[in-house]
């Protein structure tokens, strides 16, 4: 069934290389029926998901493919992977479901990079094989890199090499050290390894450990390899722009938890300091940086580089709360902060520029619109009630425990963050509406089924969050054993 999850978007692709390529319509019925029933699917995995041991490796599939007796396929998922893999599948339905209008050329090429795309993604969460992971971790870039180049704006070309660039340089050192692994252990299975190279002298961990963690740190992406991610974020069409803050970035997150923490435990205790002291850095310079910005895309990621600070900064606490904080981190950020591109993406739509000056009272012309606006600039900021609390109080309170000081000094994060998003809407949304926003439609019916569907689990996260900790309680206090 795992599988069958895996690799449903690309057999469904296939069909789409023998469409002509003028049949437009039926590109988007399809691939909007492929991405809803990938989405029901993944459902399915968690009906049967058993909760009860959630930290354990669940519809595990493990067969010699090609004589490979080494390098098995292997495939399972906890429940931080099957959390990520709901994330994933519903992001890209929205995805393609927010498309239909704005996507007029090459529609037939665009919809097969995202299925592509969804089936890389979802590789990377449910591999249990050193080398499928690596495969999977690569095969991402190529239809990413084509979604911006194609489909991006102005400078298109420039971020989508720069996005490439500098995620497969920070991939060469992990492929070297998944080679050094395979030749001194003779498998690239995750479970052996697991009980067997925490048992490496500190100087092979540390060598290990820095060779994985640097592409997880650039694709987070952490302070100071961030640079890519604003130029990416701007240039790529909105789809691209919510599955690279939505999923992309969480791999890097995920690449810690799954591989850094547990494969080199040693080496990340003795350094977890210096990830924590970047993660702040990059929360404070993250929000300083949106605060100065004139373009509400690019206002939005430097955004993700402070939320995902704080997801950084609860993996280095290595507490369970922390942990769990960092989880929770991540999954809001990926529904508020695509929410947020996908309202910029639909303003830009309708007035062709995204630049704050542009723009004035439009909640006198678009009232639905801006009322979901003003909720997921709340829900970004961190406002009790709404699932960005949740995440950021566990990891500064995880921080805290860990180490007051890291605590203390993240807190101007949740400061910032306030003052950057309430002036933005400010600007936006409130005052005289200015003649050019004043005949915007409001939200059709399909553009308000993608934002609300976000808003009822920001809304739900925010009151009742224990549904999802369940997903990763038991992880995380494995996770923390493993360290302390």
């Amino acid at each position: 069934m795992l599988s069958l999850v895996v690799f449903f978007p690309l057999m469904a692709s296939i069909p789409l290389f023998f469409m002509k390529p003028e049949w437009k319509r039926a590109y988007w019925v399809y691939g909007t029926v492929v991405a809803f029933v990938e989405l029901l699917l993944s459902v399915g995995l968690l009906l049967k998901f058993d909760f009860s041991r959630a930290h354990e490796f669940q519809f595990v599939e493990r067969f010699v493919f090609l004589g490979l007796e080494n390098a098995p396929y292997h495939v399972g998922i906890d429940g931080l992977a099957l959390l990520l893999i709901l994330l994933t599948t519903f992001l890209t339905f929205l995805g393609i479901l927010s498309s239909y209008n704005y996507i007029k050329e090459k529609v037939q090429a665009y919809v097969i990079a995202m299925l592509l795309m969804e089936t890389a993604m979802l590789g990377v969460f449910a591999s249990l094989n050193l080398i499928q992971f690596f495969i999977f971790w690569e095969a991402q870039l190529i239809p990413m890199f084509i979604l911006i180049a194609l489909w991006g704006h102005e400078r298109r070309v420039y971020a989508a090499f720069k996005f490439l660039l500098y995620t497969a340089v920070g991939s060469v050192p992990m492929l070297a050290a998944i080679i050094w692994i395979y030749l001194n252990y003779g498998t690239f299975d995750y479970s052996y390894l697991l009980t067997a190279l925490p048992e490496l002298d500190f100087f092979m961990q540390a060598l290990l450990f820095w060779a994985f963690s640097l592409g997880f740190l650039i694709k987070v992406p952490v302070f100071p390899f961030h640079t890519w991610l604003p130029d990416a974020h701007v240039e790529a069409p909105t789809a691209g722009s919510v599955l690279l803050a939505g999923v992309l970035l969480k791999m890097g997150t995920f690449g810690f938890l799954r591989y850094s923490m547990p494969l080199f435990p040693e080496a990340f205790d003795a350094y977890r300091g210096l990830i924590a002291t970047l993660a702040i850095i990059g929360i404070i310079y993250g929000g300083l940086m949106a605060w100065v910005q004139s373009d509400m895309k690019k206002l939005v990621a430097y955004s993700s580089v402070a939320h995902m600070g704080f997801a950084m900064l609860g993996i280095a606490a290595a507490n369970p709360i922390g942990i769990q904080g960092a989880i929770m981190v991540m999954v809001s950020h990926g529904l508020t902060t695509g929410a947020l591109f996908f309202i910029v993406g639909m303003l830009y739509e309708r007035r062709h520029t995204r630049l704050i000056r542009d723009y004035s009272g439009i909640a006198n012309g678009v009232p639905n619109l801006s009322t979901l606006f003003v909720f997921m600039a709340l829900a970004s900021i961190g406002l009790p009630g709404l699932s960005g609390f949740v995440g950021e109080f566990l990891t500064m309170l995880g921080g805290y425990k860990a180490n007051q000081l890291w605590g203390y000094l993240a807190v101007p994060g949740v400061v910032i963050a306030a003052v950057y998003m309430l002036s933005l809407v400010k600007r936006v949304v409130f005052g005289s509406l200015d003649e050019k926003s004043a005949g915007m439609p409001d939200l059709s019916l399909r553009e308000a089924f993608i934002l609300v569907s976000l808003a009822v689990f920001v809304i739900w996260i925010g009151v009742y969050p224990q549904p999802f900790l369940n997903f990763t309680d038991g992880l995380a206090e494995l996770l923390s054993g493993v360290l302390h």
